[in-house]
């Protein structure tokens, strides 16, 4: 038995670092033998099932010294390891076919088992494609958790978004949590933290970009996701990778469509084509997912405040707010900003979200309030 294994947190460790067997084949391991179990396995054993010379001596002897620098710079970056067997290990990503034996994790983990809806789309995404990416992200974020993975373009809008609307957002990025990547969202990795939302990552500390890590981790935001959004994408992107991994794994697809001579929409069109939800609207989302078990659990178990106001008291305040800056007959941009004392940027982002709740219109010299 290998006793210098004092945690779950090392035994773990030792197993994620067991080389070339896949996660899937290593959590049965785990479920067959247990932690301790699966170390204690005489060498003839551990070969009888399979595992070949290098993976025996990793289990038999694993590397102590690398284990424990891990543990203390996961210390150093306020990292949590969450294990297969972890309460805050998202119990949708168990159900997949190739979950992670562990991931790490920043912030509020607790959102990892609350309802989420993945927002994806091009990196290079159009300006229309990323506000919109961005107002449904304010609007759906109100019922889901917002998740995407911390790229530029349509997942920093989305996580955008949800952070706007004072909601809760998870990045799940292809790099080790001591490296945000692109280093442009280093302001937006920080804000999703700050707002209590969550990043994670199935890599160690330290891992640096790699092409191969971000089609792999895209089963990870489908995985802990109720469906799958893409906002905008051409016909050979992550985006449609993403797509395919949802529909595998039993998700809810839904597809923007755009303009068509806009290369940037024709990966959506192809996914509409083969069955994908048409959404031009966030109720063709929320009339699909919105079935009780789905609505309560995020309103009956909502994630851990850590003494924040409650956020939908927060975005009630903000829309009634803003809403009394609008007057029944035209009133302009200008006076809007000028009655709620906010930048322009955001009263048109927030007038976009209560013009898609029926709340307000654009009429000729600005906006009037509904009844």
């Amino acid at each position: 038995m290998s006793t210098q294994l004092k945690t779950r947190r090392h035994y773990w460790l030792a197993i994620k670092r067991i080389p070339r067997l896949a996660s899937n084949i290593k959590i049965k391991l785990f479920n067959q033998y247990g932690l301790a179990g699966l170390f204690d396995l005489s060498s003839s054993a551990l070969s009888a099932l399979g595992l070949n010379g290098k993976q025996v001596t990793a289990i038999h002897s694993p590397d102590y010294a690398s284990i424990e620098a891990t543990i203390q710079r996961c210390h150093a970056h306020q990292i949590t390891i969450v294990g297969f067997d972890d309460n805050n290990y998202p119990a949708l990503l168990k159900e997949t076919s190739n979950p992670p034996v562990l991931l790490f994790g920043q912030g509020n983990l607790a959102l990892l088992n609350q309802p989420q809806l993945a927002i994806v789309g091009s990196r290079s995404a159009t300006i229309s494609a990323r506000e919109h990416a961005k107002t449904f992200a304010m609007q759906l974020s109100q019922s889901m958790v917002i998740t995407s993975g911390l790229a530029l373009g349509i997942d920093s809008a989305a996580h955008r978004g949800a952070l706007i609307a004072d909601r809760y957002t998870i990045a799940v990025v292809g790099t080790g949590l001591d490296i945000v990547y692109p280093t442009r969202n280093k302001t937006l990795a920080a804000d999703i933290l700050a707002q209590n939302g969550a990043i994670i990552s199935e890599y160690l500390p330290g891992t640096k970009p790699n092409p191969g890590c971000f089609p792999k981790r895209n089963r990870i935001i489908t995985g802990m996701s109720f469906g799958v959004f893409v906002v905008e994408a051409q016909l050979k992107s992550g985006s449609l990778i993403s797509a395919r991994m949802a529909l595998e794994q039993n998700r809810e697809v839904f597809a923007m469509p755009g303009a068509i001579n806009n290369p940037q929409s024709k990966g959506c069109h192809s996914l509409i084509k083969q069955g994908a939800t048409l959404v031009d609207q966030p109720s063709d989302i929320l009339s699909l997912l919105e079935f009780p078990s789905f609505s309560g659990l995020y309103r009956s178990n909502p994630p851990k405040s850590n003494g924040k106001v409650e956020k939908t008291n927060q975005q009630s305040l903000f829309i009634d707010s803003l809403l009394s800056s609008v007057d029944y007959e035209a009133t302009s941009v200008d006076i809007v900003v000028s009655r709620s004392n906010l930048p322009i940027e955001e009263v048109l982002t927030r007038l976009m979200a209560l013009e898609l709740r029926g709340l307000v219109t654009a009429v000729p010299g600005g906006y009037i309030k509904m009844n």
